[in-house]
């Protein structure tokens, strides 16, 4: 019997037990998948940190693509073959958040990898060499789409996207941003840039650590004009922006880093009126003191986005088809684990050594 390995989460600050279980038929109206490259997300990290609440035992993961493999029955417009991202998100479609077209933020809101992959049919999740998923939920993937360079942005992209599409419902107009700022260089910020400078933004700073040379060089790649170094302090950044912009502040911040304390940093950063959108704070990390006058006496326009939805997974796609001179850039993001190296892969991606790592499969 054919069998695929999986790496299950076993509770947090604990190693990941790699199984192996059967590959059968999918269900009705899901689709059985070859791994391609599955991403590990910053969100994993969190939940093996603790800072998430999962369950366990659990198989984590959200950024898979995959190579349809086989099709259950009442199965329309995918075929064996076909490369797709899995998207895990699903909604209600009948809330209050869903009728208003916002279902990242449905009330009712459940993932495909909610389960105990300890039972049948086992790949319900990302960090595995096959999954079973709802054919709905599957956003296809153009052939002459790298399905790793695909992954590398497979939840930061629409992630990065949805923020700027609320920004944009809320009033947002790219055209009248000068200068945007983005706080922190991982896979969201990194998109971030990119995004902000493909949409023409003319001044696209970032925010960094200042820890890695490598990842600050590849931001400028990306069209950031200018990396901000925190290592000399936060008060050199703020400096600058002043100095970059008449001392009247961003235009726009783009909080990408989940350090608590950047939420005060990017407040201070913002002219009066700017816009700051925050999709970066997704894990419990701790608390800031903050000072809410400034949100009035500055008439800041402060935005949250969580997650994303399956139209945000399409404009990703979109925008990898619209922009192929990025293509090399971001597939050599990609550091390469398999299945069974896990545990080494969660290690990198704490040791924040790597921009971002993909589970693949054996050769």
């Amino acid at each position: 019997m054919r069998t695929a390995k999986a790496a299950i989460f076993e509770g947090a600050m604990k190693p990941f037990s790699i199984e192996e279980f059967p590959v059968v038929p999918p269900r009705a109206g899901e689709v059985g998948l070859t791994l391609l490259s599955s991403g590990v997300c910053g969100t994993d990290v969190h939940i093996h940190n603790g800072k998430l609440d999962s369950g366990a035992p659990a198989l984590i993961g959200h950024e898979f693509v995959g190579r349809v493999d086989a099709v259950g029955e009442g199965v329309d417009g995918l075929s064996v073959g076909d490369n797709v991202i899995a998207d895990i998100a699903l909604t209600c479609g009948h809330c209050l958040l869903c009728e208003e077209g916002d279902d990242a933020n449905c009330l009712h809101l459940h993932c495909t990898n909610d389960g105990n992959p300890e039972e049948a049919p086992h790949f319900i999740g990302g960090y595995a060499e096959y999954l079973y998923h709802p054919a709905g939920n599957c956003i296809l993937l153009p052939k002459k789409l790298d399905p790793c360079m695909a992954s590398v942005f497979a939840c930061a992209g629409p992630t990065s996207l949805h923020a700027l599409r609320l920004g944009k419902q809320a009033g947002l107009d790219l055209s009248e941003v000068g200068v945007a700022v983005v706080q922190g260089l991982g896979p969201v910020g990194m998109f971030a840039v990119m995004a902000l400078a493909k949409a023409g933004v003319k001044h696209v700073l970032a925010i960094s650590t200042g820890r890695n040379p490598d990842r600050d060089a590849r931001a400028l790649s990306f069209g950031a004009e200018e990396v901000l170094s925190l290592k000399n302090g936060f008060e050199a950044v703020m400096q600058r922006v002043m100095e970059l912009t008449d001392g009247r502040g961003a235009d726009l911040v783009y909080e990408a880093s989940g350090v608590p304390e950047a939420f005060n940093q990017g407040v201070d950063l913002l002219r009066n009126r700017g816009w700051y959108l925050v999709p970066g704070q997704y894990s419990a990390s701790g608390t800031i003191a903050f000072s809410p006058e400034k949100i009035t006496f500055k008439a800041l326009r402060i935005l949250g986005s969580s997650q994303y939805s399956i139209c945000d997974v399409e404009d990703y796609v979109a925008f990898l088809v619209k922009h192929p001179e990025l293509h090399e850039k971001i597939a050599a993001l990609a550091t390469r684990f398999t299945v069974a190296e896990t545990n080494e892969a969660i290690a990198a991606a704490k040791a924040g050594t790597a921009i971002k790592i993909v589970l693949v499969p054996e050769k």
